[in-house]
């Protein structure tokens, strides 16, 4: 009884710091705001920290020692990928998908990785792996928000096809020159937050990210639980310490009511809008959503409905065991946002710190890329990856229909394999009686590759187009090089059956051979990964191993 005592005193006490003495300047407002800071605008924190060491560890030995830990059962969600298939261009020419930033699924591979295990296949989105890395593409001309390069090159797992790359990329904004932001943090402070990669990490991240506010910048912090709170409101980059305290002091526990809170935190992201500025919701949670709105379609209509106010939401997921990749992703690819998957430190410098601008200032939103395939060069195409991202023809200048969003330095990077007339592959051709032969131009192109998208506040798409020549170059530029090995790896994680002639061996042999212009420690870690992974793969399939 002595423990369970201690166990409870531990969550009161914890509960006490941060409710009663948040920032250690005395009583609360309804806002949530200290009420001596806010008269002040500063805050100190308190000259002592004993306090919080309370929960953690005293609670964590009390449940111990009663045999109160349970065990934990893997409830990670993933929304279900099949490859895309070989189409023909007789009777499929046009391929649309709409453009997508994310790099959750690369984070999400490696923690598995690392953790000593294989993800799952649907926890691989090819796509998402190969736009993790920076490639050397050229910046936008003038009158674009972003630039449009093509590559075609012999396919490396497979000679009877070609290999084209499309790079899209959205000139950086120096950090000094990033508009003001407006921005709430919406925190799931829920038990099931509870642990050193999930809360622990979400404070870490957001404190890092503190460090980069600059005058002009708006902060206002909303938790979830079992249910929503303002914990801070409005507060200015002036005092930045306030906010930081107001993070370090969160703590998890309850069940999750995650919609409430995104109703909440775009109250106060409207009524703090920055007219020419950034007006955006930073979400981390790790999904798991148990109240509330809690289904996949129901949280989409949710952000849809808002969108339009100008409001982007982007997503940041956390922990391991009960990630729900599917609702995190919905969420962000329906708030004009982008979502990332947060493992480890390094990761929140990454995304908050050396693509802050990418992360969270947008230059292009609803952008959609449409290819037509030209019957006279080529008899059929396969786009790798984007299967989740895929539209029909006519939603490409539709302007009603959602599409990507870029942010400032973005890139975005797609894969096709090229399937010529003179392959020996057959393709799959229906005998379409009523329909007419296609008119064949006496162009040599390969594709045109068309794109629409729109200025950030406005309501009507651009559209501008790309040719792609019937040139193919011997040898593949490093940007190149380096995507076919990242999208070859994704189709090993995956079991693809049209990896071909891929293997582990192969792909780390080349990522030996990049060239020292597109290296990185980014390349480093891919290399070590995939060392990894050739040897848990050998584990799985030789038990004796």
């Amino acid at each position: 009884m002595m423990k369970k005592a201690r166990f409870f005193l531990a969550l009161l006490s914890a509960a006490a710091l941060t409710a009663g003495s948040l920032s250690g300047c005395g009583a609360m407002t309804d806002t949530g705001v200290p009420a001596d800071a806010e008269d002040s605008g500063s805050c100190e924190a308190p000259a002592s920290d004993d306090g919080a060491d309370l929960y953690t560890p005293e609670a964590g030995a009390v449940m111990e020692e009663e045999g109160m830990l349970l065990e934990e059962h893997n409830t990670e969600e993933y929304s279900a990928v099949t490859d895309n298939r070989f189409l023909s261009v007789k009777n499929h020419p046009l391929s649309t998908f709409a453009a997508d930033v994310d790099t959750a699924s690369y984070a999400n591979m490696r923690r598995y990785v690392n953790s000593g295990e294989l993800p799952p296949a649907d926890a691989i989105r090819i796509e998402e792996l190969v736009n993790y890395f920076h490639y050397d593409y050229p910046l936008p001309e003038e009158d674009r928000p972003f630039s449009c390069s093509t590559e075609v090159v012999p396919c490396p797992w497979n000679e009877d096809t070609l290999l084209m790359r499309i790079g899209v990329a959205a000139e950086p904004i120096p950090a000094e020159e990033l508009p003001p932001q407006n921005l709430v943090f919406l925190i799931d402070v829920s038990g099931s937050m509870d642990g050193p990669d999930r809360l622990d990490l979400v404070k870490r991240a957001f404190l890092l990210f503190c460090e980069q506010l600059k005058e002009g910048d708006t902060v206002s912090i909303v938790t979830y639980a079992s249910s929503d709170q303002i914990v801070l409101e409005g507060a200015g980059a002036n005092e930045r310490d306030m906010i930081m305290y107001a993070v370090e002091a969160l703590f998890a526990g309850g069940s999750t009511n995650g919609s409430a809170g995104i109703e909440t935190a775009y109250e106060l992201a409207e009524k703090y809008r920055t007219p020419e500025g950034n007006n955006r919701i930073i979400l981390a949670t790790d999904g798991d959503l148990n109240l509330g709105i809690t289904s996949e379609g129901d949280l989409k209509r949710l952000v849809e409905e808002k969108r339009d106010t100008g409001i982007f939401l982007s997503v940041m997921g956390f922990g391991s065991g009960n990630l729900k990749d599917n609702k995190l992703e919905t969420l962000a690819d329906n708030g004009n946002g982008n979502y990332t998957y947060i493992d480890s430190i390094v990761q929140a410098r990454k995304a908050l710190v050396e693509e802050m601008g990418a992360t969270l200032h947008t230059v292009a939103k609803d952008v959609k890329l449409q290819v037509e395939f030209n019957p006279r060069t080529l008899k059929g195409y396969r786009l790798i990856g984007y299967e989740n991202r895929l539209m029909a023809a006519e939603d490409f200048a539709d302007d009603t229909k959602d599409g990507g969003e870029l942010g400032a330095g973005h890139q975005v990077t797609a894969l096709y394999e090229l399937v010529p007339l003179d392959s020996p592959m057959e393709m799959d051709e229906a005998d379409l009686r009523y329909q007419e032969e296609p008119d064949v131009s006496d162009s040599e192109d390969f594709c045109t590759v068309s794109i629409r998208y729109k200025e950030p506040s406005g309501s009507e798409s651009t559209q501008f187009d790309v040719p792609v020549t019937g040139q193919v170059s011997e040898s593949p530029s490093p940007s190149t090089f380096l995507a076919s090995l990242v999208a070859q790896t994704g189709m090993l994680l995956r079991d693809s059956p049209y990896s071909g002639t891929s293997d582990y061996d192969g792909i780390l042999e080349q990522l030996e051979q990049l060239d020292e212009e597109i290296k990185s420690p980014y390349t480093d870690e891919l290399e070590d990964l995939v060392r990894r992974m050739k040897h848990l793969k050998r584990m799985g399939s030789n038990p004796e191993y």
